[in-house]
């Protein structure tokens, strides 16, 4: 099957995050990050944008945790 660049596998998602498959699939199973699966054959398929936006997010969650740590400093 080929979703061209739009949807990344398991293994490419847990690449470009920087965690493992397992990582992912612990993820899913505690609703932090929801895959698509494939009618078929139940293969986790992650949307590129997905991923785009949830590096975003904890980005801006490292942020915050950072103002937190300067500020506890002071």
């Amino acid at each position: 099957m080929s979703f061209g660049r739009k949807y990344l596998s398991i293994k490419q998602a847990a690449a470009v995050i920087g965690v493992t498959p397992l990582t992912l699939r612990n993820w899913d199973r505690d609703g932090k990050l929801s895959p698509y699966r494939n009618p078929i054959n139940n293969y986790r398929y992650y949307r590129v944008d997905q991923i785009e936006a949830f590096l975003r997010a904890m980005e801006g969650s490292r942020d915050k945790a950072n103002r937190r740590t300067r500020f506890m400093d002071i």
